[in-house]
């Protein structure tokens, strides 16, 4: 009796061990059967002998993200191997639409299956010596999860820094590295400033993602937010051959099956600044289109739709089989919460931060979009571009998203700062594209009715204090939020103004208008579409790098920052240009021009171009005068 006794509590013991590992959930807490069954993980590992410490790696760091006020996510990996999982048994058979791993066993398995699972332990504190504890608790992992391991670390006090590691169960030195996080003031507390990084579009072929480290070195922010295109799906030499720096993407063949995804996933995460800024920083990240495919929209992307011969000619898989092998990887691989999930596969989510502000991070790309630009129907989508019917995101995220907006001025939000893969204000770029389609109709642009419906909340409840940040484009562009054609507005004052959209360029990925652009070309092109929108204040083609928000109740402050090159691994910036906007004043501060009259590079309206090339080494502090040939590979 007392042996059976024993046995049960031991598998009491594993199965709670098993479900403290969120990878094992569903990503959606509506949709529990579409978690992995810890019942038939149990039974299989049963009487295995677990695999001793010596043949245990953490391979790729830590990680956390989605903080709370009173917990956050924590991430690791651990495996007994380096390479990841082999196993596509998701894509066949009677799973639920959307199903995750299915639990291995049946004879047509690739496996291998772990034979016994892995066994964790971690802890949070204060302290980066781990003496006290704030939290700690003992996972599993296995080959069902690629080896991967996601916690909640709750019972946290608010807007508080915490340390963190994983330990190998019973061992003393097989550790993880030892992470940093912070949680986020509760929603009514008078929190004074706040500072985010901002990143989209890191291409490992292309070059080093020396963006994400100069934050770390400078320790300039609280939270990171990333607005997709955290991978790119390409094979090597389709976009960006990293051949001649050392940064193939494996596996070299573009990716469709969950191998694929969870591969190259693992290739990304070597990158040492990526895995630093991780290791120090809470994330907020989102999935833009290349985390799936290019383009992507609700029934397909540029190069793959559910059609027989696209089937037979672009990889011999169905949309949504790609689309639910990239979502379990990126589930399994960012430190991401479950969110409601139906079949549109949800990451729309907020943050409210403190009484400062609420973060909106909207999915332009997944969630229930509508055609979008295919490269062949581009006339076609600018003859529906004002389309009533047509969205960016979905009747149902729109109404969320509406709401949103509502309550955070109820609640009395300062600000809020809107989280949007695509460029959200009108660019005519006919530089770019030429006369008959102007615009890029794969951006807000393709789907004004959307942009005029949000226009139309935020004015006719009298919404201020909107900051709209964006990725996707590559470039630097900095506008008023104008309802042109509605509002009337003054770009010289900018009264007509509903808030500032701040977007980014690519962390590696090329200049929008050519890769290694000359900087002479580049700015030629930047005062162009300066001179043919009135909104745009500020733009900028030739720099990859990021920006960072310093947001307190009486102004948020962006600070623009390029990486002299990225070929090569260095902590180098320059301060590209930095703009204002006050509490209240819904639009740039002028003095009497946008970013105090003078920017480091590109296209400012009615201010001038000075280029010093006065760098920062982010490692050292020092400042000296950068000459590099070449931008990107």
């Amino acid at each position: 009796m007392n042996h059976i006794l024993t046995l049960l509590a031991c598998a009491g013991v594993a199965a709670a061990s098993y479900a403290n590992n969120l990878n094992y959930r569903s990503p959606s807490h509506n949709h529990p059967g579409l978690g992995l069954s810890i019942h038939k993980i149990n039974k299989r590992n049963a009487g295995s002998a677990p695999y001793p410490a010596s043949q245990l790696n953490f391979t790729h760091g830590v990680a956390s993200g989605d903080p709370y006020p009173t917990s956050v996510i924590l991430w690791t990996r651990c495996a007994p191997m380096i390479d990841n999982d082999n196993s596509n048994k998701t894509v066949t058979g009677y799973v639920p639409l959307y199903n995750p791993v299915p639990i291995y066993g049946a004879a047509n398995d690739t496996g291998p299956p772990s034979t016994a699972p892995i066994c964790l332990t971690y802890k949070v504190s204060k302290d980066r010596s781990l003496a006290s504890t704030a939290d700690s608790g003992t996972v599993y992992t296995s080959s069902d999860t690629d080896y991967t391991v996601k916690v909640e670390a709750s019972g946290l006090s608010p807007y508080t820094q915490y340390y963190y590691q994983f330990s190998v169960c019973g061992s003393s030195n097989v550790t993880s590295s030892l992470g940093r996080t912070k949680t986020t003031p509760a929603a009514n507390d008078l929190v004074t400033k706040i500072a985010l990084a901002i990143y989209s579009c890191s291409n490992f072929p292309f070059g080093f993602f020396n963006a994400y480290g100069n934050p770390v070195r400078k320790d300039s922010v609280d939270y990171v937010v990333h607005l997709g295109d955290y991978i790119y799906e390409y094979a090597n030499g389709e976009y960006g051959d990293g051949q001649s720096i050392g940064r193939v993407s494996l596996p070299d063949r573009q990716i469709y099956t969950l191998y694929d995804y969870r591969k190259r996933l693992a290739t990304y995460r070597t990158d040492k600044d990526l895995l630093l800024s991780h290791q120090q920083f809470p994330w907020i990240p989102v999935w833009d289109d290349h985390e799936v495919a290019d383009n992507t929209y609700r029934d397909g992307s540029s190069e793959l739709n559910n059609t027989e011969a696209s089937f037979i000619k672009d990889g011999g898989v169905s949309t949504d089989a790609r689309k639910m092998n990239a979502v379990r990887a990126y589930f399994e691989w960012m430190p991401i919460r479950q969110v409601e999930m139906d079949d549109g596969l949800r990451i729309w989510r907020s943050f409210s931060i403190g009484s400062l502000l609420d973060l909106v991070i909207l999915d332009t790309r997944q969630y229930d979009r509508s055609i979008t630009d295919l490269y062949w129907n581009t006339l076609y989508v600018n003859q529906i571009s004002d389309d009533a019917s047509r969205s960016m995101m979905g009747s149902r995220q729109e109404n969320w998203f509406f709401n949103q907006l509502i309550s955070s001025k109820q609640r009395g939000a300062t600000w809020r700062v809107i989280g949007s893969q695509t460029v959200f204000s009108r660019i005519n770029q006919t530089i770019s594209y030429g006369n008959v389609d102007p615009f890029n109709f794969d951006a807000w642009d393709g789907y004004k009715a959307n942009r005029n419906r949000t226009f139309q909340t935020l004015y006719e409840n009298d919404i201020g204090n909107n900051i709209v940040i964006s990725g996707d484009s590559h470039a630097n562009w900095v506008s008023d939020l104008v309802w042109l054609d509605h509002t009337p507005y003054d770009p010289s004052s900018g009264e007509g103004s509903i808030g500032v959209e701040f977007a980014g360029s690519a962390v590696s990925s090329p200049s929008p208008i050519g890769q290694n652009i000359s900087i002479v070309a580049a700015n030629n092109a930047s005062r162009a579409l300066i001179a043919a929108n009135r909104e745009l204040q500020w733009s900028e083609l030739y720099y990859r790098g990021y920006f960072e928000l310093h947001i307190s109740h009486d102004s948020v402050i962006a600070n623009y920052f390029g990486l002299p090159t990225v070929i090569n691994r260095n902590p180098n910036e320059i301060s590209l240009a930095n703009f204002t906007v006050l509490n209240g004043a819904n639009a740039l501060q002028r003095n009497p021009v946008v970013g105090g009259g003078v920017v480091e590079n590109g296209a400012l309206k009615g201010g001038q171009t000075v280029q010093t090339n006065a760098t920062n080494s982010t490692a050292t502090g020092l400042y000296f005068i950068s000459r590099e040939d070449v931008a990107v590979v």
